[in-house]
Order: structure tokens, then sequence, then C-alpha cells
């Protein structure tokens, strides 16, 4: 009988499990390069994702709150950073590659626009009709092309690896004969590289789509908080947290303020990450994978929550969608950013003029499906703060 997965994973850093992405492995870059000497496929990549203007504008790009509303709510940057030291933490554990995790950690944001899933909203709208905007997709396109650094080729030329985490960290992206569904941007892609779309990403790619979903889940119960939108009394009820609360406050009482949210914040987070080691270890032992390969080929997903977690994370999205996404101030500041967004686009498609130079040739002489994949790029790129700038320009007063 083979031993449990917990008894064959060697814990201490530098070892690493027989199902994770090994660098040697590696399927390479789409353009040959002389690696590095001293630091692995991943870890250039990792380095290069760091580097790149895209990280940059992270930390001027809206996770919830806009930038200007307090210097104290998280950004995409600081989501992301979050999002990489829960990420490593899990591949530490299962002995899996830490830094194609933190790649796509840092990386998994890149394609969202400014004002967040407000602004992603606002840009679908006006791209409907030019092919529509998915954030996913302007992911890869920035790691691929978009981002332009380098002498012999666009784009980050990240390893076959990395950009299949990108594109499948939420798992396949279709059946085998329904390509035809796909984004046509993105099978455009494939025709220079295929990411096997059918097949889940590796176990480092799926750490790295549940590390989001437990960062942002407390975290956006933390800024929540903060911002007043709810009271920590109105979180007692909850399946999860209402027992860590009713702990904390037996064991500390009187705790109340930033260190009682705190605590809590912290409990729920090593909660989450404990059940989704305990329930991937489960997966991993039954299906006896020993290469990476092996995890893309599976029918299910290797990193996951048990059922009971997953039931808890419903309640809790619930929770945020009700009292957060949608309380009256956020969805005034995604109505506004939605606004604003719209009215950028529409004066670039009619001026292409008020586009940087670099932009307006993009746009200039081509056919509207192309002139509106150009602004698109661009307003795509812009930050919160360089978004609410161009429309004050264009626009005067900032739009109510």
């Amino acid at each position: 009988m083979a031993k449990p997965v917990l008894d064959r994973i060697v814990k201490p850093y530098g070892d690493i499990a027989p199902f994770a992405s090994r660098p040697e492995d590696t399927r390479g870059r789409l353009y040959p390069e002389d690696e590095s000497p001293f630091r692995t496929v991943f870890q250039r990549d990792r380095d290069r994702i760091i580097h790149s203007k895209a990280f940059r504008r992270l930390k001027h790009k809206t996770q919830v709150f806009v930038y200007h509303e307090g210097d104290y709510y998280r950004t995409r940057l600081t989501h992301s950073l979050e999002v990489s030291q829960i990420a490593r933490s899990i591949c530490r554990f299962l002995g899996l590659n830490e830094d194609l995790a933190e790649a796509l950690a840092l990386a998994h944001d890149f394609g969202h626009p400014p004002f967040g899933h407000s602004g992603e909203d606002g840009l679908s709208a006006v791209m409907r009709p030019f092919g529509g905007f998915n954030h996913n997709i302007h992911s890869l396109r920035l790691l691929t092309s978009i981002e332009q650094r380098y002498a012999e080729f666009d784009g980050l030329n990240l390893t076959w690896e990395t950009l299949e985490g990108i594109a499948k960290h939420n798992g396949p992206l279709c059946r085998k004969g329904e390509e035809e569904f796909l984004d046509p941007l993105l099978l455009e892609y494939l025709k220079k590289q295929d990411l096997e779309i059918h097949t889940y990403a590796s176990a480092e790619a799926q750490v790295a789509a549940l590390s989001d979903d437990i960062a942002y889940n407390n975290h956006d119960i933390d800024d929540g908080l903060r911002a007043g939108l709810f009271q920590i009394d109105d979180l007692k009820e909850l399946p999860l947290i209402g027992p860590v609360l009713a702990g904390l406050r037996q064991r500390y009482p009187g705790l109340e303020g930033s260190r009682l949210k705190h605590e809590m914040v912290r409990r729920m987070i090593d909660l989450m990450v404990s059940d989704l080691l305990r329930e991937s270890c489960r997966r991993l032992d039954d299906a006896g994978v020993r290469t990476a390969q092996q995890v893309r080929e599976l029918d299910t997903p290797v990193i996951a929550f048990s059922d009971d977690m997953k039931a808890h994370e419903k309640v809790l999205r619930d929770f945020l969608m009700s009292h957060m996404y949608r309380h009256p101030h956020v969805a005034a500041e995604a109505k506004r950013a939605k606004h604003v967004v719209g009215d950028l686009f529409h004066r670039y498609m009619a001026e292409p003029g008020e586009l940087p130079a670099e932009h307006e040739a993009a746009v200039m002489g081509h056919n509207a499906d192309v002139a509106a994949r150009a602004i698109a790029d661009f307003i795509a790129g812009m930050t919160d703060r360089f978004a609410l700038m161009e429309h004050e320009r264009l626009f005067g007063t900032p739009r109510a």
C-alpha cells in the first residue's frame, strides 16, 4: 500500500515532490534563449514579471476601493503580493515549485483594467461590437505581445508552464470539439503555441488560483470592516467566521477593533489553507500521480477545498456580495467607473488625436475592429489615477 502523501512529501526547503513542475523539464519558451546559469527558468519568469510595466501599474489599480479612497485599502499590487505569499506557503508544504506558483500569483491580475471588475464591465460593454474584452485573455496578451521590453521579441517570452498557468488556472478552457466558442484572440495565439486548453494546468497553477480565493475573501472582509460597510457583529452568524469570532471573544474578553479583526482574518486564512492542504493531500494520494503531466491529465483538480469548505466559502461570498460589492457606496463608485471607461473609449474612437502618439498610430488608418482593440488595450493599461486624470482632461469636471 502506498504511503499517504503527507508521509512521502519531504518538507525542507529545496526538496520537490514527483508531481511538481521541474525547471529542467520545462517545455521552453516560444523564442529560444540562452538560460541563466544561476536562476531556474521559473525564477527568471518571476523576475521578468516583477520588472514589467504591468506589474508596476498594479499599485494604482482597484481591488474594491478606488485608490483615492484611502491609503490602507488593498490595491491589485498588495493583493497580488498576498496571493503570492499564500501560494508559496502551500507549495512549500506540498513540495511543489514555489517559483512557478509565485510567478503565476504575481501576474494573475495583469489583465484587469482600471477600477477592477467595474472597469472591466464598462470596457466589455463598449467592446461588445468589436470582439469583447476579457481580463484573463488580456493578461495572456500582455505577457506575450503588449509588453515590449526586449530586442528580439515582443512580450516577456515566459516559459510554456507559466503561460499555461495564466491561461488555464481556473481549469480547462473547453472540451475537445468546442474550440469555436473560445475568444478569437486566444485562438489566434494558440496557432503559435499550443497550451493544451483541454486539460487542467499544473498543480502550481491550481495552488495560485485558490490562493487568490483565500486572499480576496479574507482581505475583502478586512477592507469592508475598515470602510464601515458592515460591522464585525454582522459576521457572527456566518458558519465559518462565527465560531472563530466566538472563540476569540472567549479567549480574549474585551478584545475589539483592529486587533480583533486581524486575529479573526489570520485565523480564517489558516483554516482555509489547512483545509486546502488536507483535501489536496487526499486527492494527490487517491490519484497516485507521479509526474506533473499526470496532474494535467486527470479529470478533476488535485488542489481543492473540501466540500464543507466550499459550502462555507459560498456563504462568505454571498455575504460579501450583499454587504460589500453591492453596497450603495461601492455601487456608486462602480457606476462612475463604467461611465469613465465608456466616455474615454468613445472619445478616443471619435478623436484618435487625443491619444498619445504611439497609440494614435495604432488606430489611424485601421478598420473599426483594429482601432477599438488598440484603444481597449490603452485603456486597460491605465491606472485608476490616470483614467480619472484623462477623463478630467477630456471632459472637465469628473463625472458623478
